[in-house]
C-alpha cells in the first residue's frame, strides 16, 4: 500500500457503509404500520426513499434548487412517497419523525469493533452527504466513535462535488494524499481518488437487500480492498 503508507486520517461514507439504512428503515416502518394500521409494502418504501435521493441532490448541485440539508430533501421526498404509497391519517408529528429515520438507522454488525481497532492508529471522521444533526444524532444513538463529524452541509456542496473531499482535508489539517476515503460505493471513491486522496473499499453485498446483486469486486485502483471494517484494520496494520 504504497499510497495508504501515508494516511493519517479515515474519513466514511455513512448510508450503507457504516448503517445498514435499508434494513433499519423497514424495521422502523413496520412498527410504524403496525401502530397506524397501515398495509404497506415496506421494502418497496424504504427503496423508492433512497432512491429519490441522488436525483434531488442533483437538483441542488445543478442549482436548479436552493441549498437544502439532507433532512429537508429526505422529507420533500418523503412527502411525494405518502401520496405515492397511498398513506394517510398520519400526523404531522408522526411524519416528522418518520422523516428522522435516517437519524436512527444502526451499523452493520461490526461497523463498531472495526471502527474502534482503526481508531488506535488513526483519526476517524464522518465524510457524508448526511446533514450535522443527523450524522451528530446517528452517532451518538448507534455509539460510533467518531474522532469528528463532518458533512457536505459544512460545504453547501454535496459528494462527489471536489469542494467536498478537498474541504475534509482542509478542516482536518491535513494533504489530501494523508486523508483515505472509505466507502461501500466505488463512484464515491473513484471521486476521492481524483483529488488525490487515497481509497479504501469495503464490501457491503447486502446493502440494498438479498435480491440486489451488487458490484463488490475489489478494484486495484483502490487503495485497500475489504470485506468490512475489521478486515480493513487487519489489512491497514500490515
Amino acid at each position: 500500500m504504497p499510497h495508504a503508507s501515508a494516511v493519517r486520517a479515515l474519513v466514511f461514507d455513512v448510508f450503507g457503509t457504516v448503517v445498514d439504512w435499508r434494513g433499519s428503515i423497514i424495521r422502523e416502518c413496520r412498527a410504524l404500520g403496525r401502530r397506524a394500521k397501515l398495509a404497506v409494502d415496506w421494502a418497496a418504501f424504504a427503496d423508492a426513499w433512497r432512491a429519490g435521493y441522488r436525483p434531488a441532490m442533483a437538483r441542488v448541485r445543478s442549482g436548479e434548487l436552493p441549498w437544502m440539508s439532507i433532512d429537508q430533501l429526505h422529507r420533500m421526498i418523503l412527502d411525494e412517497l405518502l401520496a405515492r404509497f397511498d398513506i394517510v391519517g398520519l400526523t404531522e408529528a408522526q411524519v416528522d419523525h418518520l422523516n428522522r429515520v435516517w437519524h436512527r438507522l444502526e451499523p452493520w454488525p461490526e461497523a463498531r469493533r472495526g471502527l474502534a481497532l482503526l481508531k488506535r492508529r488513526y483519526l476517524l471522521a464522518t465524510l457524508s452527504n448526511g446533514n450535522m444533526a443527523l450524522l451528530v444524532n446517528m452517532a451518538k444513538r448507534a455509539r460510533l466513535p467518531w474522532d469528528c463529524v463532518l458533512s457536505a452541509e459544512l460545504f453547501r456542496r454535496y459528494k462527489p462535488d471536489p469542494e467536498t473531499y478537498l474541504g475534509a482535508a482542509a478542516m482536518l489539517g491535513l494533504e489530501p494524499g494523508e486523508v483515505m476515503m472509505v466507502a461501500a460505493h466505488k463512484d464515491d471513491l473513484r471521486a476521492a481518488k481524483a483529488c488525490g486522496l487515497a481509497t479504501a473499499f469495503v464490501r457491503r453485498p447486502r446493502e440494498r437487500g438479498p435480491r440486489v446483486k451488487l458490484d463488490v469486486a475489489p478494484e486495484p485502483d483502490f487503495d485497500v480492498n475489504a470485506k468490512d471494517f475489521v478486515d480493513l484494520a487487519a489489512r491497514m496494520a500490515k
